[in-house]
């Protein structure tokens, strides 16, 4: 478990720019998936946090342990797609390590929370509730 709290920990320091500096979301600095060659480093991180930031939009289904797994699901795989980045294209050892890890850890999480969706009822349809969770780093 503290080896998944530290790979949550190093995406979201990643996806918020904290770390690496070459790609800072929400500043108009970043380099758009349009702008950046798809292949490339900065592709690669621009495109993985705009389909996991589209695919975290879940809107409520009135069931949290639902809407949890629901929402972390594609934000794993954002630090999974993340992680690869850094594998196609980063040098540093430690760094690496820590991305192999990182995809390791977190489907293994992703295959745990699709066992959970698929065991839990369906969810029942929602009076109202249209508007997607709002998701904060």
């Amino acid at each position: 478990m503290r080896g998944a709290v530290m790979s949550l920990a190093v995406a979201a320091l990643i996806a918020t720019g904290a770390v690496g500096g070459r790609l800072i979301i929400g500043t108009g600095q970043a380099e758009t998936t349009a702008q950046a060659d798809p292949s490339s480093f900065d592709g690669m991180m621009a495109t993985s946090m705009a389909r996991m930031h589209a695919d975290m939009a879940v809107a409520p289904s009135g069931d949290p342990d639902r809407d949890f797994a629901a929402m972390m699901i594609p934000h794993h795989q954002g630090a999974v797609d993340m992680a690869k980045a850094e594998l196609a294209h980063g040098r540093d050892p430690v760094l690496r390590r820590l991305a192999e890890g990182i995809i390791v850890e977190q489907q293994q999480e992703i295959d745990v929370m699709r066992r959970a969706l698929a065991a839990r009822p369906p969810a029942p349809p929602m009076q109202g509730a249209t508007a997607p969770h709002a998701h904060h780093h």
